[in-house]
């Protein structure tokens, strides 16, 4: 008895970084709507892209990637380095910049969003990488049994490649063939064994309710970013 039930508080205690990121998104996701409850425009919640927010769902990104393999190296470092972008604009003042969007007004304002190294750029960037992670997921909760080369290669190829330059895609498209199989990436990814049924039910609900909880999310960002013009721009 002592035995299982100790196995059932440890199981509780352990959980993956999609269970940990559920959490925390639905409970900013709240906070989010509350705050924006007085006021009168329905469009207000679109100026706020909470910074913390953000990157931690960023870093989970990383996270992903890591547990994919060293084949998505090009990418994460793209990722790691525009995630330092913010933070480093976010330190120099953290009150105002708790909210991403106060970085963008101004460098739209000064004329620099466009420029290769703004943070506007870095927030795109990272929103698409987002983009790339919730098309990823959705599709391998839905196509589970499909080679992940495949599915890893069509997130790729809607949320990424477009904006893309020639030598990234070739990078990316060299990197996709060392993708690990189903097994492995379900195993890092969601810590279960995928012979048992039961896990793999649970692991297809938690990518939904993540995925659910992260697009209205992006398309609030990407509204932002349409709104001030900058929402088309390629590598440069």
């Amino acid at each position: 008895m002592m035995k299982r039930e100790m196995e059932a508080m440890m199981s509780l205690k352990k959980k993956s970084e999609i269970r940990s990121a559920i959490e925390e998104l639905s409970m900013s996701l709240a906070n989010l709507r509350t705050s924006t409850t007085t006021h009168d425009d329905d469009d207000h919640i679109e100026d706020k892209i909470p910074f913390h927010l953000f990157i931690s769902l960023c870093n989970l990104l990383l996270l992903l990637l890591d547990k994919i393999g060293p084949t998505m190296a090009v990418l994460r470092q793209d990722i790691h380095q525009n995630i330092q972008r913010l933070e480093m604009v976010h330190e120099t003042d953290s009150s105002t910049y708790s909210n991403l969007v106060e970085i963008l007004k101004k460098e739209v304002a000064q004329g620099n969003a466009k420029k290769p190294n703004s943070c506007t750029r870095a927030l795109l960037w990272l929103t698409r990488s987002l983009d790339f992670s919730v098309e990823l997921l959705q599709k391998y909760s839905t196509f589970c049994d499909e080679n992940m080369n495949q599915i890893v290669e069509d997130a790729y190829n809607i949320t990424l490649k477009p904006w893309h330059g020639w030598i990234s895609s070739t990078a990316v498209k060299v990197a996709l063939k060392l993708v690990p199989g189903h097994k492995t990436f379900l195993k890092a990814v969601m810590e279960i064994n995928d012979e048992n049924p039961e896990d793999s039910l649970r692991v297809t609900q938690e990518l939904d309710t993540f995925v659910s909880l992260l697009k209205p999310l992006l398309q609030h960002i990407h509204s932002t970013l349409r709104a001030h013009g900058v929402d088309r721009l390629k590598s440069t």
